[in-house]
């Protein structure tokens, strides 16, 4: 093998280091999974509410189950942030 040839391989073996180095030690900071409490529940007739809450994003849900001719066709939810 030419000192070219060794010079170019041994370049390409330190960048594929240095990708492998960059690409392990690059880790997301964001925790990817919620942890929502539940806080209340309401029963009214054929209707049910549940409200949660995510304390590191003060982030509120309530979701509320939607029955048409007497089955339960779906479930609705709505998020709001919480005020500081």
């Amino acid at each position: 093998m030419s000192a070219r040839h060794t010079a170019l391989a041994a370049a390409a073996a330190i960048a594929a280091l240095l990708v492998f180095a960059l690409a392990t030690s690059a880790r997301s900071q964001v925790q990817a999974t919620p942890s929502f409490v539940p806080i209340g529940t309401s029963a009214s007739g054929s209707t049910s509410t549940v409200w949660f809450h995510e304390p590191s994003s003060r982030q509120a849900v309530a979701c509320q189950t939607v029955q048409q001719g007497g089955a339960l066709s779906a479930i609705q939810c709505v998020a709001a942030r919480l005020p500081s």
